[in-house]
C-alpha cells in the first residue's frame, strides 16, 4: 500500500534538526502562543516563570507583561510554551512512519522494513473485507454448485449475489452485460474466466473513479501550506474517529499537524475530538459552543500558518440536506479556506459508514449537491458482509475512495487500495 501521506518536502525526510538552522538569541516578539504535545517538549527547557537561580543570566519575561489579543483556546495534553521560547521539536515517530529517514539504516533494511509494513497492512485490510469475503464466497459457491457451464439461470442467480453484496442494481447489470457479451463471443467458457470477468469490471469501475475529484494529494504543489483537509458527513458514521486517526497517520509520515474543532454546533463534538487530540499528540483549536465555525476556521488557518504546519484537518458539524442552515454555514467556511490559503480546502472528504449500504449512499448524492465533495473515506468496512458498497459508491458518486476504516485502533485507517480491495473480495 505504500506510505499513507506522500505531499513532503525534501528537508522533512531529516527528522533529528540536524538540517535546522542554529537558534540565534533574539528578542522576543509578539507570536500567537502554540500548544505543543507531551511528547514533543524539548527536553533542556526551563519551565517558563520559574525564579531565576543566581548566576543563572537574567529573568524571563513573564507571559502576562505582553498583553496580546484573544485567541482560540488549544487543547493538548501539556502546558503552554511560547513559539519565541521554544526550541523546534523532533517529531514523534510510531512503529509504521517508515518515510522518515532511519540514518542507522542501510538502504536494503529501509526497504525490507517498507516491504514489511505494506505485507502488513495489505494482510490488515484483506482481513477487513473477510466477512464481505465469506458471504460472498459462500453464494458463488452455490450458484456454481454442480454447473459445468455458464447459462442464463446461473447469471441470473449470480445478479442476486452481487445486488446482495450492496454492489448495486446499476453496476451490477452493466457487469453483467459485459459477463454477456464475453459469453456470447466464447471469450468466458468456465467459472475461473467468470470469477476473473467480474474482477476486471469491478477494477475498472474503482479506477474509473479517480478521474474525478482528488485522488491524491500531491495534486497540491509543495509549496501551498498549509494543506487544508475539511471532513464532512452526517452524525454518527465515525467522522470524528477518522480525523483522530488521519491526524495520527499523517503526523506519523513526518508532518506537522493541527485539528480545528469547527463543529460548535454539536457540544460534545470538541470534548470527542480533544480525547483525540490528547491520544495522538496532535493541537487542537477550539471555541466556545455556538460560535461561528467560520471564525474558528479562520484562527485556526493563522494559527497553522504562524506554527508552520503541513497540514489541517477541519471537522464540521454533522449535516443533512434538511438542515439548509448549516449547508451554508460550509460554503461560507470554503469560501474563509480558500480566501487565506490558495485553493483551499484541498479536499472535502465525505465519511460514509460502509455498514448503512445503500443508505449511506443516498445520504452521499446529498452531499454532493452542496458540499463540493473530492473524496470518500469508507468507515466500518470490517464490520459489514455487504463491503460491496464501496463499488456501488466508486460507480454512482463518480469519487475516489481515499481511505477505508478497518479496525478501532489509531492506526486503523489505510488508504484504500482498489485491487488488493477486489483481490480481498475474491480470494
Amino acid at each position: 500500500m505504500g506510505l499513507f501521506w506522500k505531499r513532503k518536502k525534501a528537508d522533512q525526510f531529516v527528522t533529528l534538526g540536524l538540517n535546522e538552522p542554529v537558534a540565534k538569541n533574539e528578542p522576543p516578539t509578539a507570536s500567537p502562543e502554540i500548544v505543543e504535545p507531551h511528547a514533543q517538549k524539548p527536553v533542556e527547557r526551563p519551565p517558563e516563570l520559574v525564579p531565576p537561580v543566581a548566576g543563572a543570566g537574567p529573568a524571563p519575561i513573564p507571559v502576562e507583561t505582553t498583553p496580546e489579543p484573544a485567541r482560540p483556546p488549544i487543547i493538548t495534553p501539556s502546558e503552554a510554551v511560547s513559539d519565541t521560547s521554544r526550541e523546534k521539536p523532533v517529531r514523534s515517530r510510531s512503529p509504521f512512519a517508515t518515510s522518515v529517514l532511519g540514518l542507522n539504516l542501510s538502504m536494503e533494511e529501509l526497504q525490507a522494513q517498507e516491504a514489511a509494513l505494506e505485507q502488513e497492512f495489505s494482510a490488515r485490510f484483506r482481513r477487513a473485507v473477510s466477512a464481505t469475503r465469506e458471504s460472498l464466497t459462500e453464494r458463488l459457491d452455490t450458484v456454481f454448485a454442480g454447473r459445468k457451464q455458464i447459462d442464463d439461470e446461473l447469471l441470473d442467480n449470480l445478479e442476486e449475489v452481487l445486488i446482495a453484496a450492496d454492489i448495486g442494481v446499476p453496476t451490477t447489470l452493466e457487469i453483467l452485460e459485459t459477463v454477456r457479451r464475453g459469453v456470447a463471443r466464447k471469450q468466458i467458457n468456465d467459472l475461473d474466466a467468470l470469477k476473473q470477468a467480474i474482477k476486471e469490471e469491478l477494477l475498472k469501475i474503482l479506477h474509473a473513479s479517480e478521474r474525478e475529484g482528488v485522488a491524491s494529494e500531491t495534486a497540491t504543489p509543495e509549496t501551498v501550506a498549509p494543506y487544508v483537509m475539511m471532513i464532512v458527513g452526517v452524525n454518527g458514521v465515525g467522522k470524528t474517529t477518522t480525523i483522530g486517526k488521519l491526524a495520527q497517520r499523517i503526523k506519523a509520515e513526518g508532518n506537522d499537524v493541527l485539528i480545528c474543532a469547527a463543529d460548535t454546533f454539536r457540544a460534545a463534538a470538541s470534548d470527542q475530538l480533544a480525547i483525540w487530540a490528547q491520544r495522538t499528540g496532535v493541537p487542537l483549536i477550539q471555541q466556545k459552543h455556538g460560535t461561528d465555525p467560520a471564525a474558528v476556521l479562520f484562527d485556526s488557518l493563522k494559527a497553522a500558518k504562524a506554527r508552520g504546519s503541513e497540514v489541517l484537518i477541519v471537522d464540521t458539524a454533522g449535516r443533512l440536506h434538511t438542515k439548509s442552515n448549516l449547508m451554508a454555514e460550509l460554503e461560507k467556511m470554503k469560501r474563509v479556506a480558500a480566501r487565506e490559503v490558495e485553493g483551499a480546502p484541498h479536499e472535502t472528504l465525505l465519511v460514509v459508514d460502509a455498514v448503512t449500504g445503500q443508505n449511506g449512499l443516498e445520504q452521499a448524492r446529498q452531499f454532493l449537491k452542496v458540499a463540493g465533495v473530492t473524496g470518500i473515506v469508507l468507515t466500518k468496512l470490517d464490520g459489514t458482509a455487504k463491503g460491496g458498497i464501496a463499488v456501488a459508491i466508486a460507480k454512482e458518486l463518480n469519487l475516489p475512495i481515499r481511505y477505508a476504516g478497518i479496525g478501532e485502533k489509531v492506526d486503523d485507517l489505510v488508504v484504500f487500495d482498489p485491487k488488493q480491495y477486489v483481490e480481498g473480495l475474491f480470494a
